[in-house]
């Protein structure tokens, strides 16, 4: 027994080091470019309502395709009549207090509207289509955003990897200065001159150690992360990504974006649109028919008056004249009625007879209707021009843009390599001034000057890489690189 409550503890043991371990693994996920990307594309708020607009587009087309059914109506009315009232089955006036129900309903069709619903429908269809064109645009925006932060918080971890190099070596040069001073090979001045350097220089590595933190946050806050603490990107050696694309002309890029890229598209699906609203609103000139049918029936409880033969004098007597001459009484035989109350009849029977139903066509001439129609076809013409413009702007603009990358991307790579060559020339000065001060032919100041163009160089260097690869992500959005591709 003992041993079997021994082995449950171990094991209970393991599974929670397990969980410990599965939960820390998890909080201490590191991000990749294409990982961040995605989650960007899948959570931001931006994105999401795109997809609301793309919905509201839908709405509309349902809308439009509404327009060829038909229309059914139901309408009913109950009513309690006091005082003097006209029944509704009689039409006769009468004051008592009766109840009265009418029901209706009522079918349409527009046979011809001057293909307005055709219209409406066409461009319900094209307006979807410019919604996914922003959708994607959207996406391209947000995932250059991300690949901006990510490259921010990888140049920032970059800067601060090589400060706390740099001050390395400064504290092991301050160990062998204070060697040297020991000796009395160094005067004191050095030391001190050495020290102030890595003082300066520990204030460089807090300084980016608070850009790290502040372009994490960043970068979490874009995803929508709320742990900022143990959010991290993954720390790999980034080598620069070409893929050939910057050594493409041009021409070649421009003709891609113009195929790939979501500006002209939803310019040109802008200029459709406005095509369809100019045809919608001149339609209006047209006359339009409908057909119609409409079924009504009504109910009341009201009481009316009959006359009836009275059983016990069935006839009575009257004078209908007088003999010419004699004067002499002509009587005539008359029934002799009473005024009977007769209740309602039952509700489904009313229903039955009372009830009716009209059908037939209607036509709508539009003659004059205060230049409504006609300014409004204006109005829409002016709208399909600037349309036209904006096309034509969103074109020179998409090939400005391009131009514009694509220089960025040169104007990137020669800096890259000339701060290379800078490293490389800041290296062998650095090296030389440290031989120079081991052996005590120079001071400290003039070392520490040497120092720091070298840090300042390898700082320059990862600002530049990183500049360079965040400007070929720019160009291969353009050449139609999706943006969960994206990769370093």
């Amino acid at each position: 027994m003992r041993n079997l409550i021994t082995c449950i503890a171990i094991f209970s043991g393991l599974a929670f080091a397990k969980a410990q371990t599965t939960t820390a693994a998890s909080n201490n996920k590191q991000w990749t470019l294409q990982e961040c990307i995605q989650y960007a594309l899948e959570n931001n708020i931006s994105i999401k309502q795109s997809q609301l607009d793309l919905e509201a587009a839908d709405a509309d087309k349902l809308n439009a395709l509404g327009n060829f059914l038909p229309t059914a109506n139901a309408s009913s009315n109950l009513a309690e009549n006091t005082g003097l009232s006209f029944n509704p089955l009689t039409n006769n006036a009468q004051t008592t207090t009766f109840l009265s129900l009418s029901g209706r309903v009522n079918v349409g069709y527009t046979l011809f509207d001057g293909l307005r619903n055709i219209r409406q429908l066409q461009q319900a269809k094209i307006a979807k289509i410019a919604s996914l064109y922003r959708l994607d645009k959207m996406k391209d925006d947000i995932a250059l955003f991300v690949a901006n932060s990510y490259l921010d918080i990888l140049t920032n971890k970059a800067n601060l990897e090589t400060l706390i190099q740099q001050n390395q070596v400064t504290k092991d040069q301050i160990a062998r200065t204070q060697e040297l001073v020991d000796a009395g090979q160094l005067p004191q001045g050095d030391l001190l001159e050495i020290r102030a350097t890595s003082a300066s220089e520990q204030q460089q590595i807090i300084n980016a150690q608070n850009a790290v933190t502040i372009s994490k946050i960043s970068l979490a806050q874009l995803l929508l992360i709320k742990d900022y603490e143990t959010f991290d990107i993954a720390d790999a050696d980034y080598e620069i990504i070409d893929e050939n694309i910057a050594n493409k002309s041009v021409e070649e890029i421009i003709a891609a974006a113009e195929n790939n890229r979501s500006e002209v598209k939803i310019a040109e699906s802008e200029v459709e649109v406005a095509q369809k609203s100019l045809q919608i609103a001149k339609g209006a000139y047209y006359p339009s028919l409908t057909a119609f049918f409409g079924y009504d029936t009504r109910f009341t409880d009201a009481t009316s008056f009959s006359q009836r033969l009275d059983p016990d004098n069935p006839t009575r007597q009257e004078v209908i004249g007088f003999v010419e001459g004699t004067n002499q009484s002509v009587i005539g035989e008359f029934p002799n009625t009473i005024p009977t109350v007769v209740g309602a009849d039952p509700f489904i029977d009313q229903l039955y007879q009372n009830d009716g139903i009209s059908y037939g066509f209607s036509l709508n001439i539009p003659i004059f209707n205060g230049y409504s129609v006609r300014s409004n076809v204006q109005r829409n013409r002016v709208n399909l021009r600037r349309s036209e413009f904006q096309l034509e702007q969103a074109r020179l603009d998409l090939e400005s843009n391009v131009y514009q990358a694509y220089v960025d991307v040169k104007g990137a790579r020669e800096s890259y390599e000339a701060a290379k060559q800078a490293l490389e020339s800041q290296q062998l000065a650095y090296d030389y001034a440290t031989q120079r001060y081991d052996v005590g032919l120079t001071n400290a100041f003039d070392f520490s000057q040497s120092k720091l163009r070298y840090d300042n160089s390898k700082i320059n260097l990862n600002q530049a890489k990183f500049n360079y690869l965040f400007r070929l992500k720019v160009l291969e959005l353009f050449f139609g690189i999706e943006p969960a591709d994206l990769k370093l």
